[in-house]
């Protein structure tokens, strides 16, 4: 319980723990960085680390005086280690997947690739592209999409876009807006409505599936 109340401080106080990183580790902290999306995305094991609000909070640190950290490259190192993190997921799933898809494991459950599987279902290829800003979903897409033995060329595709949009959006969101009186005074609530609006789709869908159960 201690390292799940460390990893809930650590998201819903990303700003001052990543300032703490920046200060401490200084030109490391991008190797740092570089890790957690990675994992986050390309590992089904690790659904759980940050990603919007790391993004955001990254670029919010970026736009601080003196630049502690500095745009252009941290952007480029977010779109790597998400598209490599995605492609690490893809081949993971091609290879293994069918293994891992009979059986309900603890940190993989079944209910999330369904989840995921359904998205397929509904969206095609672009849900690896709305999956991109869905928390958990995004994680479990590109190992669906393996096990589907979605064509690879195809993969990337959808990928490399999703990735851009994702980086580019939530970094550049915190950069302009994140250091603004009203958001930093506010940064905890700012980071519970990234979650929550990073959610809402799959709520919805979720709650759609269960009232249509009904009738």
């Amino acid at each position: 319980m201690g390292i799940i109340h460390q990893l809930i401080d650590f998201i819903l106080h990303i700003d001052k723990h990543l300032l703490e990183i920046v200060t401490n580790y200084r030109a490391w902290t991008y190797l740092i960085l570089f890790i957690i999306i990675f994992m986050e995305t390309g590992l089904v094991v690790t659904p759980f680390l940050p990603g919007d609000s790391l993004l955001f909070a990254a670029g919010t640190i970026a736009a601080m005086p003196g630049e502690p950290l500095q745009m252009l490259p941290l952007i480029i190192l977010f779109i790597c280690a998400a598209f490599g993190g995605d492609n690490t997921n893809y081949f993971i799933g091609r290879f293994l997947g069918h293994k891992v898809y009979e059986k309900n494991y603890r940190l993989i459950k079944r209910e999330y690739l369904d989840r995921t599987h359904a998205f397929y279902e509904k969206h095609g290829g672009k849900t690896l592209i709305i999956a991109r800003f869905m928390p958990i979903i995004r994680t479990f897409a590109p190992f669906v999409a393996g096990v589907g033995s979605m064509t690879w060329l195809r993969f990337i595709s959808f990928s490399i876009l999703g990735n851009v949009l994702w980086v580019v959006l939530f970094t550049l969101g915190g950069y302009f807006f994140g250091n603004i009186p009203v958001m930093k005074n506010n940064f905890t609530l700012a980071i519970l409505g990234i979650i929550l609006i990073s959610v809402m789709p799959m709520v919805i869908t979720v709650l759609k599936r269960a009232f249509s159960g009904k009738h």
